[in-house]
């Protein structure tokens, strides 16, 4: 079994997602977030990817890189991002093409709402497309 929150070690290939902020703890927290209103079952693997090595503010290729690789399943990988330098580094990524699993990308979304719709709809078994479109179909989400 993997030590990835939410993953299932069943080797299925289901949509790994990866949420990559400024700050080690608000990464991790929505990623505890997402998983546990994800419902039981089978849980797609989520790995967050934030702060910096050493701790503090800031993004990190590395840690992004490496949380991409470890919730890879072979079905693909949505990358959510916090805040601007986060989404440039993971932009970086993608452009320099062998930093991350084929198959990543990253989805507009907004961070916390979209990490949910984004587990639960991976954690049925959803492509990668129906992933990112329940992920920014949550910009649409009215609180009054």
């Amino acid at each position: 079994m993997s030590d990835v929150p939410g993953a299932t070690g069943s080797g299925e290939k289901l949509v790994g997602i990866v949420l990559v902020s400024h700050s080690a703890a608000v990464a991790a927290s929505v990623a505890e977030l997402a998983t546990g209103l994800a419902g039981g079952g089978t849980t797609a693997p989520v790995a967050p990817a934030g702060g910096i090595e050493g701790g503090g503010f800031g993004t990190s290729s590395e840690l992004i890189s490496a949380a991409a690789a470890a919730v890879d399943r072979g079905a693909g990988v949505a990358v959510l991002a916090d805040l601007g330098s986060a989404v440039l580094t993971v932009k970086a990524l993608l452009a320099e093409g062998d930093e991350l699993p084929a198959g990543t990308r990253l989805v507009d979304a907004p961070f916390v709402e979209g990490a949910v719709a984004a587990v639960v709809t991976a954690s049925t078994g959803a492509d990668l497309a129906a992933v990112e479109a329940a992920a920014a179909d949550a910009y649409g989400y009215r609180k009054v």
